[in-house]
């Protein structure tokens, strides 16, 4: 089964075998994972914008023609989902992982470095929110997801140069950003605990 590829799998979940959607889902929910949590911050929204991206699957296989990659396809669909999630909301939502804090907390021989990576991977993500949802989205895919220019442009409905140039400006201004709220951290007053 799993010799299958993507798209067999997925001709064989638009015949009927739902199972095999199975497959595709030990395949490619980690990554999908990835993707809503670097647009939401949020691991439970994450999780259930996943299973939403696997429940359009099965509602849409028909729109499945192989033509393309299986890949293409499931990010096209997870587009939506999280247009869909965004619209819904009205605004991006931003919460904390416990997660976050416990490793912070737990004993390390390089703690200060490990404390350094954590808080410029934090200015990172909240550098991230604050781009506009298509800047945000086209950066997660190309960066994160690591898809290739030709399969977003395929995604988005646009050329491969035009993903290039989208990718170069968000990238541009996730960097003015990034700097804005590096700046104003370093400056901010520390305040002392009683």
């Amino acid at each position: 089964m799993n010799s299958l590829s993507d798209n067999e799998l997925m001709l064989a979940v638009k015949a009927g075998q739902a199972d095999k959607l199975g497959v595709l889902f030990e395949r490619y929910s980690k990554a999908l994972f990835g993707f809503f949590y670097r647009m939401t911050s949020d691991k439970e929204t994450s999780q259930d914008l996943v299973q939403n991206v696997f429940f359009r699957m099965l509602k849409y296989k028909h729109t499945f023609t192989a033509d393309g990659k299986f890949i293409t396809w499931m990010y096209h669909l997870a587009r939506n989902v999280s247009a869909d999630h965004f619209k819904k909301n009205k605004r991006f939502s931003f919460s904390r992982s416990l997660d976050l804090w416990e490793s912070r907390i737990a004993g390390d021989s390089n703690r200060e470095d490990q404390l350094s990576k954590e808080q410029e991977l934090e200015l990172l993500q909240q550098a991230l929110e604050q781009l506009s949802f298509e800047k945000r989205e086209v950066l997660v895919l190309s960066r994160y997801q690591e898809l290739k220019y030709q399969e977003i442009a395929q995604i988005l409905n646009c050329t491969e140069g035009n993903v290039k140039v989208k990718v170069h400006r968000a990238f541009n201004e996730l960097r003015e950003i990034f700097l804005k709220i590096s700046q104003e951290r370093k400056y901010a007053p520390k305040f002392k605990s009683e």
